[in-house]
């Protein structure tokens, strides 16, 4: 069983078709040398294209963000073919100018995690992978043009910092990663953009702003942000996550090219035979 298209569902967005075993849906359970994927991948057909879903924290959100099995998810999905990678997530918003409801496209990322497995590379010869650009240009451009085209509200750019979790930034956190110009907040966008790269995938990250973190500065009557509203946005605005990615998924090139993307995969596949193809 193969599909050339992945997408990982954040908090609240636990299947992608709002159906669970649904006509045309596949499952397959995915062994890899990380342990077991978040959930079993269910596979099923979106315009033509075969696409592999994970809800990365797991169906019943039993993984926290620091548990994430992330090593895994990745590869699994390599493993099933994929070339491409959507990872819609949850986000906080650190400016005034991105609301709640909009939709960033990440095009950098600032990790403040700690102690999370993050490589492939973990024994054996040092190798050292480009990351100055995290996130693939050319997926990003088509998840922008899907948003505009479904009628969100899109950002075309955004830096996010990602935080250990599960806690929450204090006010004095969120006032710093503000003045350094950072535009929103995520608990697991890494390492799970970072592996993208070293399995040589076209990895975009696709923001739901769902709160205003701490508050922001212009307006001090913003209550800082609690567990409940944010899963209780997310899962009211999953359809709205969902039409973006049914208009994005068709459009999306076979194979993107111009962007470097997939030049580690070569490199992994040296250091250990039994990366995926």
């Amino acid at each position: 069983m193969q599909a050339d298209i992945g997408i990982f569902g954040g908090s609240g967005f636990y299947n992608f078709d709002g159906t669970e075993g649904g006509a045309g849906v596949e499952e397959v359970v995915v062994e890899t040398p990380f342990g077991a994927p978040s959930a079993p991948v269910t596979i099923a057909d979106v315009g033509g294209r075969r696409v592999a879903f994970i809800p990365r924290h797991g169906r019943g959100h039993e993984f926290a963000p620091a548990g994430v099995p992330a090593r895994a998810n990745l590869w699994a999905m390599r493993a099933l073919g994929v070339r491409q990678v959507l990872g819609p997530c949850a986000a906080g918003s650190l400016s005034p100018e991105i609301h709640p409801g909009d939709f960033v496209v990440l095009d950098q990322l600032v990790d403040r995690t700690w102690g999370r497995p993050d490589t492939y590379y973990d024994a054996g010869d040092a190798h050292h992978v480009s990351y100055a650009d995290p996130y693939c240009p050319i997926v990003a451009r088509h998840a922008v043009e899907a948003g505009e085209r479904v009628g969100v509200r899109m950002h075309g750019s955004g830096t996010v910092v990602v935080i250990p979790g599960p806690r929450f930034s204090t006010r004095a956190e969120s006032r710093s990663y503000r003045a350094q110009g950072w535009h929103v907040v995520n608990m697991t966008q890494y390492p799970e953009a970072y592996l993208a790269r070293e399995l040589g995938m076209h990895y975009a990250g696709i923001a739901l702003v769902t709160d205003y973190d701490t508050g922001v500065e212009h307006d001090a009557g913003v209550p800082p942000v609690s567990q409940e509203e944010v899963f209780a946005f997310f899962e009211g605005n999953v359809h709205r996550v969902r039409a973006l990615l049914h208009d994005l998924v068709p459009q999306l090139p076979s194979e993107p090219t111009g962007c470097g993307c997939a030049a580690a995969l070569g490199t992994l596949r040296a250091h250990d035979p039994g990366a995926p193809k």
